[in-house]
C-alpha cells in the first residue's frame, strides 16, 4: 500500500509516500480503507523527536475515518463495509487504575503515535474504537473532528466542570482543538472569551459562537478580558499556548478560577505568581485526550450538527510535506485534511 511515512527524524524534507505492507488485522481489531486522515501538532512533534518512542519507519495520523474491509478474529460480522471513524486513545484507563493500590495496567497509548497511523491506504484499530459515521457526515468531517474533539470536551467538561452560565477563556482559538472547545462551551451555555490573530481570525472565531474575541496582536487581551469581565476575570481558561501567556493567563482567572492546559506551543516553563494561586484559590489541571465515553459525547455533537470541525484544506497525501509545512509556519484555520 502507499503510505506517507518518515524514516528518520527531521524537518518537512524527511517525509515520502513509500510502498508499505498492507497490514492486517489482529484479535478484535479491523482494517479499514482510509478515506481521510487529519494533521494534528502531534504528527509534528513526532517528526521531530520530541521525545517520542515510535516505530519506524513512521506512519503518523492519528484521526481515522473510512470502510472496514477485513475483520481480524473475534469480531462481529457487523463491522464489515461499515463507514467509521476511529478513537485515537488506547488503554485509556490507565488513568483511572493507576491510581489504585496493587494494580498494573498498560499504559495511555495514541494510534499514529505509539502505532502506525491513519496517513496510508489502509490502517488497522481496535473494533472497540470504532463509531459508526452517520449519513449526511462526510469522512472528512469525521476525521478532522476525532482527536480534537474528544480532547476538547475532556478539558471542559471532565477536567475543567463547566457549567452554565461562566465565562470560558479560549487560547489558541484558530487551533483545532479551540475551535472545538469554543462550539461546545457555547452550546453548554458559557459565555465565551477567545484570543486569537488577524481580523480575519478574529471575524472567523466569533462565527463559530465566540462573545467576546481578542486579536493578540492589535491590543493588550489581558486587559480587555479584564475589562469585558466587569474586572470580575475569567471561570475557566482551557489553554494550549503555554510558556509565553501562562503568567497572564493565572492573572486573568477569578476567584476559584480553573486553568486547564493540553499543550505548550510556546514553551513548557510557565511562570506564575504563587500568591495569586493560593490568595484566589485557584486551580491548574493538565488534561490529555478522553475517555471513550467522552469520545462518543463528542462526535455525536458533531454528528448532530452542533458542532463542526473547520477544515483549512483537503489536500492528496502526496502533499503531506506541504500540510506539514502549513501547520508549523502557522496561519492554519482548524485542520487540515489528508485523502490517500
Amino acid at each position: 500500500m502507499r503510505a506517507a511515512v518518515f524514516h528518520t527524524n527531521g524537518g518537512p524534507e524527511v517525509l515520502a509516500v513509500d510502498e508499505m505492507p498492507t497490514p492486517q488485522p489482529g484479535p478484535g481489531e479491523v482494517r479499514i480503507r482510509v478515506a481521510a486522515s487529519s494533521l494534528n501538532h502531534l504528527d509534528l512533534w513526532m517528526r521531530r523527536g520530541l521525545p517520542f518512542e515510535i516505530p519506524m519507519p513512521h506512519i503518523g495520523g492519528s484521526d481515522i475515518a473510512g470502510t472496514v474491509d477485513e475483520l481480524g478474529p473475534g469480531v462481529s460480522p457487523a463491522w464489515e463495509g461499515k463507514r467509521v471513524v476511529v478513537d485515537p486513545s488506547l488503554n485509556y484507563d490507565w488513568y483511572r487504575l493507576a491510581r489504585l493500590a496493587n494494580t498494573r495496567s498498560e499504559p495511555l497509548e495514541i494510534i499514529g503515535e505509539h502505532t502506525q497511523g491513519g496517513f496510508a491506504e489502509y490502517a488497522v484499530a481496535p473494533a472497540a474504537n470504532l463509531m459508526e459515521i452517520p449519513e449526511g457526515v462526510s469522512d472528512e468531517v469525521a476525521a478532522a473532528g476525532a482527536l480534537v474533539g474528544v480532547t476538547a470536551w475532556h478539558g471542559l467538561m471532565s477536567r475543567g466542570g463547566l457549567r452554565a452560565g461562566e465565562r470560558v477563556l479560549v487560547t489558541g482559538a484558530s487551533g483545532g482543538v479551540s475551535t472545538m472547545a469554543i462550539q461546545y462551551a457555547r452550546a453548554a451555555g458559557a459565555e465565551v472569551f477567545a484570543i486569537t490573530s488577524t481580523e480575519d481570525g478574529v471575524r472567523r472565531v466569533r462565527e463559530l459562537g465566540a462573545d467576546h474575541v481578542f486579536d493578540r496582536t492589535a491590543c493588550d487581551w489581558a486587559r480587555e478580558v479584564y475589562r469585558a469581565t466587569d474586572k470580575r476575570g475569567i471561570d475557566l481558561c482551557l489553554d494550549s499556548v503555554g510558556e509565553a501567556i501562562w503568567r497572564d493567563l493565572v492573572r486573568a482567572l477569578a476567584v476559584g478560577g480553573r486553568l486547564v492546559t493540553f499543550g505548550a506551543t510556546t514553551g513548557a516553563n510557565g511562570m506564575i505568581d504563587i500568591r495569586l494561586l493560593f490568595w484566589r484559590q485557584l486551580s491548574i489541571l493538565g488534561s490529555t485526550m478522553g475517555t471513550p465515553a467522552e469520545f462518543r459525547q463528542a462526535m455525536n455533537l458533531v454528528f448532530d450538527g452542533v458542532a463542526t470541525p473547520p477544515i483549512h484544506s483537503v489536500l492528496p497525501l502526496d502533499e503531506l510535506r506541504k500540510a506539514h509545512e502549513l501547520l508549523e509556519a502557522g496561519g492554519v484555520f482548524g485542520k487540515i485534511v489528508l485523502q490517500p
